[in-house]
């Protein structure tokens, strides 16, 4: 049979309020006694109820990971990096699929019934009254992928997207390309937003330059790739800037598909620098964005907050930097 905290206090010789302290963080009990209950519980093979613990400590250490853009193969390795790191910090990750949410106050209701002890936001499509619906609540939140601010309402940790979207110009230009377009996603999306406006402007410093836009209905390969059927069909640019690597991986196949060559014919940029955008296959010029400091700046705030609920919102950014690869003509 599994062992018990009463077969526990027995094996150790002492009462089961102290077998129950030693297995509470923060608790009264002396080393001596914590060397003892661990030793018992370790020969008879016994572990603490997690869930039974929280009932006492009111904290379940549940965090809830929610997202929204499942298509995206980015986040495999996303969740990969949140659920190793929360575990690594004793925190249990739920994972929660708002793809098809739009009431915030449906997705604070529904993670509320798990007692959740805080929630990460990770997504940069779902619109900012999303993380403020927890905080409203007093549930700590983390934005991750969220809108930079200099006074934001939540914790944000991601990318200057804007300037993201002038580095993507920048390169570009420097490439000698004069008709450029961007390709985004959702136009809903803050990412998308930020990345344009940084796109535009900086191409509009430039005298002789043509830019154009469009975008694509969500951060997926099939999105990516009808749009660009259809502006091959309109007439297409020399370059695209898409805002995402899944977007630029569809625009690839179409364009593939239509007998053109990359970058001879067309050139392409991307942004976030995913694992399959390396491949051989692909070889995507893209902007790299650092997913592993990103995610594992998110989790070290969300331990912060636990420890101190009053923190006051911050915004974490991290430099973006150019992977070349295939995708674009060499600069002159």
């Amino acid at each position: 049979m599994t062992p018990t905290l009463k077969d526990v206090a027995k094996r150790a010789g002492v009462s089961r309020s102290a077998v129950s302290r030693a297995f509470t963080d923060g608790a009264s009990v002396s080393p001596k006694m914590r060397q003892k209950v661990e030793k018992a519980a370790e020969e008879l093979g016994y572990s603490p109820n997690l869930l039974a613990r929280s009932l006492t400590t009111r904290r379940t250490k549940l965090i809830g990971l929610v997202s929204n853009n499942f298509h995206n193969p980015i986040f495999l390795e996303v969740f990969d990096l949140f659920t190793r790191g929360l575990q690594d910090c004793g925190l249990r990750p739920l994972l929660v699929n708002l793809s098809d949410e739009t009431d915030p106050e449906h997705s604070v209701q529904m993670l509320t019934q798990y007692s959740v002890d805080g929630v990460i936001v990770a997504s940069s499509t779902l619109p900012p009254a999303f993380s403020k619906a927890f905080r409203d609540k007093r549930i700590p939140v983390v934005n991750t992928f969220g809108r930079y601010a200099s006074n934001p309402d939540v914790h944000v940790v991601g990318i200057d997207n804007v300037a993201a979207g002038r580095a993507a110009a920048i390169e570009l230009i420097a490439r000698g390309y004069k008709e450029v377009a961007f390709l985004g996603g959702p136009k809903s999306a803050t990412s998308t937003q930020d990345r344009f406006e940084g796109f535009r402007d900086e191409i509009a410093k430039h005298a002789g330059m043509i830019q154009t836009h469009s975008y694509a209905e969500a951060y997926s390969f099939q999105a990516g790739r009808a749009e660009m059927v259809r502006l091959l069909k309109a007439g297409h640019a020399e370059a695209y800037f898409c805002g995402d690597d899944v977007l630029s991986i569809g625009v690839l196949s179409a364009i593939k598909d239509a007998g053109l060559s990359v970058p001879e014919d067309i050139g392409i940029i991307g942004l976030n620098d995913m694992e399959m955008s390396s491949w051989e296959s692909i070889a995507l010029t893209t902007i790299h964005q650092p997913i592993k400091q990103i995610i594992t700046a998110s989790v070290a705030l969300m331990e912060a907050m636990l420890n101190d609920p009053a923190r006051h919102p911050e915004a974490r950014l991290f430099p973006c930097h150019v992977v070349e690869r295939g995708t674009l003509r060499p600069r002159p």
